[in-house]
């Protein structure tokens, strides 16, 4: 039994190997196939955050494999009526695989460690694993081979980007951060990352312009993620200078892509012009979230080795 609480509990092969039954699945699926993989398998979201594209992506994603899935709101009393371990202990009696979307990491590292089956995180303030795979996969989708090729990210260096960063190491592809400098990673997270990904080339500066310039694909999320309301307005004026406009787009490679997990706030770090443009993937990369988690729990699940 395994668990999918970070990328880097995953092996560069492992992801690989994900990616290989993703572009099976959806190749067949574009052809109108959804092949049972998982039949009489059950799945469930408990969610203590909003969600449009991980909860559907996820819902779908088992459907198409044949099995079900179980939705658990508020009403069942998670982190309240009971003990973490009490309540991943009998879950995971009913179920064959648990997606959480917590506020805290901590909550589903101890749901893991209580849990029977295999636990996915759906996102948590540490990483968003499933988001960044599915990214990962829509730009190797648009260029082919990552390795040596760079991605910028542009804002804040959030959870999303410490998943990104993850999968920039075990793929071998180059991460260029364009942060102010008391939102960039903290020394902690530094530490981290080159221990977990020593091959990471990651490179750090307070210049967009300067982090875009090699890209291919050129990334941002809001400037304050859930929880983080209070400080929006210093948030964005920090960021205002960070966003991704025509101007910033004209000093990438000719034909970079523009990416964002979404939800944006339009006018704030990405104009209307540059997210409904030609050169915006975001809606692939939302689809991909499907293709990709079809590939995760297949192989988690042990449908495909």
């Amino acid at each position: 039994m395994r668990h999918l609480l970070s990328i880097s509990d995953l092996t560069t092969a492992e992801i690989e190997r994900i990616f290989s039954i993703t572009e099976d699945l959806k190749t067949k699926c574009t052809a109108g196939l959804r092949e049972p993989l998982l039949p009489g398998r059950v799945m469930a979201l408990l969610f203590e955050k909003p969600s449009l594209r991980t909860r559907v992506s996820f819902e779908a994603a088992m459907i198409h494999l044949g099995g079900s899935s179980l939705f658990l709101g508020q009403d069942v009393g998670f982190g309240r009526r009971e003990t973490i371990a009490d309540f991943g202990r009998v879950l995971s009696e009913y179920v064959d695989v648990i997606v959480v979307r917590a506020n805290e990491h901590h909550t589903i590292v101890d749901l893991a460690e209580h849990s029977t089956c295999s636990v996915i995180n759906g996102l948590t303030n540490y990483g968003h694993p499933c988001q960044a795979m599915a990214d990962l996969y829509t730009i190797r989708e648009l260029i082919g081979k990552l390795e040596g090729r760079t991605m910028a990210w542009i804002g804040d260096a959030n959870n999303v980007a410490r998943s990104v960063a993850v999968g920039c190491g075990r793929l071998g592809m180059k991460l260029v951060m364009g942060v102010p400098k008391k939102y960039q990673f903290n020394d902690e997270t530094l530490a981290w990352l080159h221990e977990c990904v020593p091959e990471l080339e990651l490179t750090m500066t307070t210049d967009p312009i300067e982090a875009v310039a090699d890209a291919v694909a050129i990334y941002t999320d809001v400037w304050a993620s859930m929880g983080q309301e209070s400080e929006r307005e210093a948030r964005r004026r920090d960021f205002m200078p960070y966003q991704i406009n025509k101007e910033l787009l004209a000093h990438a490679q000719k034909g970079a892509f523009f990416m964002h997990c979404l939800p944006a706030r339009r006018g704030e770090e990405v104009t209307d012009e540059v997210i409904d443009g030609p050169q915006s993937v975001v809606v692939q990369q939302a689809a991909n979230r499907m293709h990709v988690q079809k590939g995760i729990l297949a192989w988690l699940l042990g449908a495909k080795g």
